[in-house]
């Protein structure tokens, strides 16, 4: 149908429009963050630029339910600006007949940019995070947790250290071996403990037996590694889940398991992706219904502002709903889909009213 096609074109443009501006705007606004830390670690001038590009898709995949919001509102003000609304109410196409079709479409690009968009996103994520590690951390370092416990490797002077353990929960370590090699790989020394205590960096190991190359072994009741490293900051390397794809985050989330970590905010992680497309509808649907109430209001300028407040008010629903999911106050699926339940039945009353009228 022409009347389709024209309301679908009309949608995408709005919504590239939108996405377009905001693009932009996350990177002058990140641009100036990337400054200072040019600046503070005497990085090349183009630097600044090159990280706000690579890290903003990532803030983008946060802030596109509010674009689906704001672009439904422009659309809207588009059909009522050229009377197109009224026309295409007296060919028998109603207000809910434009939602159904806004739905339909906007399911279609939540499921493109779940596929393909976020996968892209966390590929650049994880290229902007490692970019600025080299230049933050003075120590070579590689970490690594998969089904055979955490790994890092971390350089201290001239040594490597290699750190394998079985079991980590924050500031634990479970059956460790710390193995220390030389520039060339060539082993020095082992150190094998029960258990490491890394609330610090100077970790505090339990039922020690060290080995050095010559094969003598030496038994310690507690032993004292200095290592660049504390619970805090391993947990932290891992932390940033938007750098990390969907397959990888369920394989992240299965390790955590077998290591004894918590995978709670990997779950919550997840099942707030999954929930996107849904999201992406639910907030056209409410975009859709507010600018429809406020109709007599043509302001963009004022559709911009209420748009950012909804959106706010959005964004600290699903805030404080994740926050209690994290801690456990609340199931963690729970915690995903209670926001997407409070807006599903506040459209559902909204599309009662529209189909009434």
């Amino acid at each position: 149908m022409k009347y389709q096609k024209y309301i679908y074109s009309l949608f995408l443009k709005n919504f590239l429009i939108v996405t377009l501006v905001f693009f932009c705007l996350v990177i002058i606004i990140n641009i100036f963050e990337e400054i200072r830390f040019a600046e503070k670690y005497d990085a090349e001038l183009y630097y600044p630029i090159y990280l706000s590009i690579l890290n903003a898709p990532s803030l983008m995949f946060e802030i596109f339910p509010f674009i689906f919001l704001i672009s439904v509102k422009f659309f809207y003000l588009g059909l009522v600006e050229k009377n197109e609304l009224e026309i295409l109410s007296t060919n028998g196409i109603s207000k809910f007949k434009i939602i159904t079709i806004l739905t339909i479409f906007s399911a279609i690009i939540g499921f493109f940019i779940l596929l393909f968009y976020y996968s892209i996103s966390s590929d650049l994520k994880s290229k902007y995070l490692d970019l600025k590690n080299r230049f933050s951390n003075s120590n070579e370092y590689l970490a690594v947790v998969n089904d055979d416990g955490l790994w890092i490797k971390e350089e201290i002077e001239d040594n490597l250290y290699i750190i394998h353990a079985e079991k980590f929960d924050q500031n634990k370590l479970g059956l460790l071996t710390i193995t220390e090699t030389d520039k060339y790989y060539k082993k020095n020394s082992t150190i094998s403990a029960q258990s490491a205590n890394i609330n610090s960096k100077n970790w505090q190991l339990s039922n020690v037996s060290i080995s050095d190359n010559l094969g003598t072994k030496k038994n310690y009741k507690s032993y004292v590694y200095n290592s660049s490293f504390d619970g805090k900051i391993i947990s932290n390397l891992f932390s940033n889940l938007n750098a990390m794809n969907i397959y990888q985050l369920h394989r992240l989330s299965n390790s955590y398991q077998k290591i004894g970590y918590s995978n709670t905010d990997i779950k919550i992680h997840l099942n707030k992706i999954y929930t996107m497309p849904i999201f992406y509808i639910l907030m056209t649907i409410i975009g859709f219904l507010i600018i429809n109430k406020i109709k007599k209001v043509k302001s963009k300028f004022f559709t911009i502002i209420f748009g950012v407040l909804i959106s706010v008010i959005v964004y600290y629903l699903n805030y404080f709903s994740s926050l209690l999911g994290s801690k456990g106050v609340l199931p963690i699926y729970l915690s995903v889909w209670i926001p997407i339940l409070i807006l599903f039945l506040v459209c559902n009353i909204g599309l009662i009213k529209v189909n009434e009228n």
